[in-house]
C-alpha cells in the first residue's frame, strides 16, 4: 500500500507541477499585445494552457483515489514553490524577505507533516 500512496502522491505532484507550467503559458500570453479580444483567448498558447489545467484535473482527481484528503492539499502546497521559481527563473520578478518568509513556512509545513504527520 505504502508504494501504491508514493506512486499516487508523485502523479499528484507532478499535476501541481503541469498547473504551474499552465499558469506560466497563461501569464505568458497575457503579456503580449493582441490585435482583437478574440484574438487574445483563442490562441494556441492559451488553449494549451487550459488544456492542460483540465488534464490536470482529471489527474488530481484520479490521484486522490489513493492519496488520504488529508495529505492533498500538502502536496498542492507545493505549487506556490513552483510558481514563485518560475516567477524569478522566466519572468525576472524579484523576491523579498517577506515571499522568502512565506516559502520558508510552506516548506517547513510540508516537512513538518512529511515527518510527523
Amino acid at each position: 500500500m505504502k508504494r501504491e500512496l508514493f506512486l499516487y502522491a508523485g502523479l499528484l505532484l507532478f499535476g501541481v507541477f503541469l498547473s504551474a507550467v499552465s499558469q506560466v503559458m497563461l501569464k505568458k500570453a497575457a503579456l503580449k499585445e493582441y490585435s482583437s479580444k478574440i484574438k487574445e483567448y483563442l490562441n494556441p498558447l492559451v488553449i494549451l494552457a487550459y488544456v492542460i489545467f483540465v488534464g490536470t484535473t482529471l489527474i488530481s482527481v484520479y490521484a486522490y483515489r489513493v492519496v488520504p484528503l488529508s495529505l492533498g492539499p500538502i502536496l498542492e502546497a507545493t505549487s506556490y514553490i513552483y510558481v514563485t521559481i518560475f516567477g524569478i527563473v522566466i519572468f525576472r520578478e524579484s523576491i523579498n524577505v517577506r515571499k522568502i518568509s512565506g516559502l520558508l513556512l510552506i516548506i517547513a509545513g510540508i516537512a513538518v507533516y512529511a515527518l510527523l504527520g
